[in-house]
């Protein structure tokens, strides 16, 4: 795909099928499953925000900006990026920079604090890419811990 123009807008359940797919492809776990009503419902709620890159109705990228509340900075609230993909057919064409440039702008219009992304540790090409935008992995250290690792009281 040459250099091109989407259209970055929230997700409607019936992208659904487009979003697993991307999603299949970022993490090739089978047990993906997107549903048209749990993108609804984050459709309506104003603190989540699923964009999806749509070129010329076919969808080629998406992430999940999620806006946080905090105490620190009075009502200032903080930003997080999650599940970020364009479409390995579709790289290169400027997808990803118009993408991020959506969640600057979302995050600016909020007066967010910071951004802040995980990027699994495999993905070099992708944490080049998140530098290239001004992330820095340096500064802090991030961790995770998935469901079948919580502790059962």
């Amino acid at each position: 795909m040459h250099e091109a123009s989407a259209v970055i807008r929230l997700a409607k359940g019936g992208d659904s099928a487009a979003i697993q797919d991307l999603y299949l492809e970022l993490t090739g776990d089978v047990r993906v499953h997107v549903l048209p009503e749990q993108i609804e419902a984050m459709h309506a709620d104003p603190a989540t925000h699923l964009l999806v890159c749509d070129v010329a109705g076919d969808i080629y990228g998406t992430a999940l900006l999620s806006l946080c509340a905090d105490a620190m900075y009075g009502k200032q609230p903080f930003a997080t990026v999650e599940n970020i993909i364009v479409a390995s057919a579709a790289r290169g064409a400027g997808l990803g920079r118009q993408l991020m440039a959506s969640i600057e702008a979302i995050c600016a219009g909020h007066d967010c604090s910071k951004i802040m992304l995980l990027s699994s540790s495999s993905r070099s090409d992708a944490h080049a890419f998140f530098a290239s935008y001004g992330f820095s992995g340096d500064k802090k250290r991030g961790f995770v811990k998935y469901r079948s690792q919580f502790r059962t009281a």
